[in-house]
């Protein structure tokens, strides 16, 4: 069955949502922000800022939910709604596209709205562009994943759902490969690829290598899910001498990538990785061509909406275990931040639509994610296989006091750009697995002398 939808009641669709034309910081100082910050903690939806006329723009990255025959619930719906709460203000999205990079431009030329999904900067530059919704204490109390953003004790970012990382897989394809019990280890995983290549005709394993942006996507599982520390990503990671190389036991960084090496390395993946179609795919996991994809829990109601077979598509966690448990990173999608040049009560208006769309859209069940509200534990039905199993979430803890900014160091020194768009790197594994031209611990040793040489150029203690 299609998965239920939150949001109700919806009549005519919104017109006019996308608006290419950026909104620039006013020259007038009549009509900037006091500077003053007001308090997430303190907004009720529905009784607070009531008052309010504002027309306000948010800047996103879900292009998708902006397009017509989106099979999802579209951004039209939800301003719908929010404007029987909120009926004197009016929220414009502009979409786009290469979010990753165009939206850093954007950010630094000030041409962006009121609200943007905050892009990869450093935390050090946080105040220059947005402002603080809180103190961390107050907002571990609103939100989940609050110290996503935080920055000197303030939290400048409210995610608009969380994920999960796991793994994408069609139950037909399974089943009829005869696998029974979903794998927990890389080499189960490997041989279960083997049966479907053997058994279906379904690609084992899609890559979505020529996305890009897919490819980085592995980074995500470096953390929780293949070491179980909340501190390993953020902390660990950063003071670790080798972190790539082989601990012997099918867990850290190094038995993650080597899923995706030996995956190409016996041909279960596509025939020719770089014609990968990331819309085309969804479609074909949901027709069974697909047996697996890596993927966050984001993905999981696009694929069951691309086709006539939702019931078919399936999330487990990625396949490590660690003394006998499996553990799944978790943390934020992109997250909203507000202007802090925006009018007063344009900061207002988006302040209410920020906590309205966290608490009452149903926008994070509705996209199979990890809901952000504090005392929300609604979980949508993405997560049964973790339950099923016993899978315990892990959020990265924050970094150290004074190394906020220093992963960001490493990856920019090292070139290898963890959890920041390091697609090349990755998209580099598959190229050498199937062609032939580098083994996997040779690709490894490279990255831990990259990550080594950042180390020492940033005066960076060894401890583990």
């Amino acid at each position: 069955m299609k998965k239920s939808i939150k949001v109700v009641a919806f009549t005519a669709i919104i017109a006019s949502l996308l608006s290419f034309v950026g909104c620039s910081k006013s020259k007038d100082s009549k009509s900037k922000g006091s500077g003053v910050s007001f308090s997430y903690a303190d907004v009720e939806v529905g009784k607070s800022y009531t008052d309010i006329t504002a027309k306000i723009k948010l800047m996103t990255h879900r292009t998708d939910m902006l397009q017509d025959g989106y099979t999802g619930v579209p951004f039209s719906k939800y301003l719908e709604e929010f404007k029987k709460v909120y009926p004197n203000i009016t929220v414009e999205i502009e979409g786009i596209t290469d979010y990753a990079s165009i939206s850093l431009l954007r950010l630094q030329g000030g041409d962006w709205g009121d609200i943007m999904m905050i892009p990869s900067i450093d935390k050090k530059e946080l105040s220059n562009y947005f402002m603080s919704f809180g103190s961390l204490d107050e907002m571990n109390k609103e939100i989940k994943f609050a110290s996503n953003w935080e920055y000197d004790g303030q939290v400048y970012g409210v995610p608009s759902t969380g994920n999960a990382q796991g793994v994408l897989y069609n139950k037909k394809v399974f089943k009829d490969a005869g696998i029974k019990n979903l794998p927990k280890t890389p080499d189960e995983f490997i041989e279960d690829l083997k049966l479907i290549k053997s058994k279906t005709n379904a690609i084992p394993l899609y890559t979505n290598y020529a996305a890009g942006w897919t490819m980085g996507a592995w980074d995500a599982y470096l953390g929780g899910s293949a070491t179980a520390d909340e501190n390993y990503m953020n902390n660990v990671l950063l003071h670790t001498k080798d972190p790539f190389k082989n601990y012997g036991d099918g867990t850290h960084p190094y038995a993650v990538y080597k899923v995706l090496y030996d995956a190409a390395a016996n041909k279960l993946i596509e025939d020719d990785y770089t014609t990968t179609d990331w819309e085309g795919c969804k479609g074909m996991i949901n027709r069974g061509e697909i047996g697996t994809m890596v993927l966050g829990s984001w993905a999981f109601t696009q694929m069951q909406d691309a086709g006539p077979n939702p019931d078919d598509i399936g999330y487990m966690s990625f396949p490590i275990t660690i003394n006998g448990k499996q553990y799944a990173s978790a943390g934020p999608d992109y997250c909203f931040g507000i202007n802090i040049n925006a009018s007063d009560d344009n900061k207002k208006a988006a302040l209410a639509f920020v906590k309205w769309f966290t608490e009452k859209s149903g926008f994070a069940y509705n996209e199979g994610g990890i809901p952000i509200a504090a005392d929300d534990n609604n979980y949508p039905a993405a997560y049964a296989a973790f339950s099923e199993n016993n899978v315990a979430f892990v959020a990265d803890a924050p970094a150290a006091a004074g190394e906020s900014d220093l992963l960001n160091a490493l990856n920019s020194e090292s070139e290898l750009n963890i959890n920041a768009g390091g697609n090349l790197k990755v998209q580099e594994i598959i190229e050498h697995a199937s062609n032939g031209t580098k083994s996997f611990d040779d690709i490894m040793a490279d990255w831990n002398a990259a990550w080594s040489a950042a180390q020492k150029s940033e005066s960076v203690e060894i401890k583990y």
